[in-house]
């Protein structure tokens, strides 16, 4: 049954922390309520969501386990793909009622082993060598990034890394406790806000792929009487450039590509010194660590700097 099962995660890409949650939930259903399970009864009345698909529940099992670190804040509940997952999910369980009886026990425990085994996933990793600039040590984390974002379908971990690293590096710069840190799952593309970060009366944006969206929201900053900062990379530079100017604001706002934005920081930081530079970057990383432990439920979003 476990190759079975094993099987199943890799093919369904189940072993990221939505469908974890999914799997962990509904073989709690099963256990209360017997295979086969009928997907129709699964889901809330007006059919949006998965029925008792949320933190607690997930929690709880974990819990049990003596898992006490938090899978996913909204416990895939508010995941688009959570209803896909549940059918993919229960489909499987019911085929395995054709082989004999399911040890529903044993299914459970390969699920946490999988929860193990994602609160353990390899950081992204930072190298400082004296022969690289800067901005490539900032590239490479990113790179790194990206290249996960696309073999993890759903998670935009460049979008997370981003948004962090600007916030641990404004922390360096002014000290923490200056504004409040939202995991990227709330961040304003997200959810609206009028900002990532607000910092006297400098509204800040991050993004990866600017939109009119976050132009308006812009705009809304400067009716507000904020100044609008939006940060994004170079291949988003030209395009909010253009929707700046469309929007009929492009001489209001300020464009920031991230790599120049943190680099030139971290310059300032380290006095333009070469030891200098390896204490601001060791600063930047640890600080941006303590904020991913904070608000993020995704331990492998953590750097590893190896000086």
């Amino acid at each position: 049954m476990n190759k079975a099962l094993a099987a199943f995660t890799r093919e369904n890409k189940f072993a990221r922390k939505g469908p974890l949650c999914v799997a962990i939930v509904l073989t709690q259903q099963a256990k209360a309520s017997g295979l086969p399970l009928d997907p129709a009864n699964l889901l809330t009345e007006q059919g949006g969501q998965v029925l008792g698909l949320g933190k607690g529940a997930v929690q709880a099992v974990l819990n049990r386990h003596g898992i006490a670190r938090v899978l996913a804040a909204e416990g895939g509940r508010t995941s688009r793909g959570s209803i896909g997952n549940m059918r993919e999910y229960v489909g499987f369980l019911n085929s395995l009622t054709d082989t004999g009886v399911v040890d529903l026990d044993a299914v459970e425990s390969f699920w946490i082993a999988r929860v193990h085994e994602f609160f353990a996933a390899k950081p992204f990793k930072i190298r400082l060598d004296a022969s690289r600039s800067l901005r490539t040590v900032v590239r490479d984390v990113l790179l790194q990034a990206e290249e996960r974002q696309k073999n993890t379908p759903g998670m935009y971990y460049v979008g997370g890394v981003m948004q962090h690293l600007i916030g641990a590096k404004l922390d360096c710069a002014l000290g923490a406790g200056q504004f409040e840190h939202n995991s990227f799952s709330t961040s304003d593309a997200q959810t609206g806000r009028a900002g990532d970060f607000f910092v006297g009366d400098v509204a800040i944006h991050v993004t990866t792929s600017p939109g009119e969206a976050v132009i308006e929201r812009c705009r809304d900053n400067l009716n507000d009487g904020f100044r609008p900062v939006l940060v994004t990379m170079q291949r988003g530079l030209t395009v909010a450039e253009a929707l700046a100017d469309n929007a009929g604001i492009a001489d209001r706002i300020d464009v920031f590509e991230v790599e120049q934005f943190i680099a030139l920081n971290l310059y300032e930081l380290g006095k333009f010194a070469a030891e200098g530079r390896r204490v601001a970057v060791a600063d930047l990383v640890n600080r941006y660590n303590e904020i991913v432990e904070d608000v993020e439920t995704d331990p492998s979003m953590k750097i590893d700097f190896k000086q």
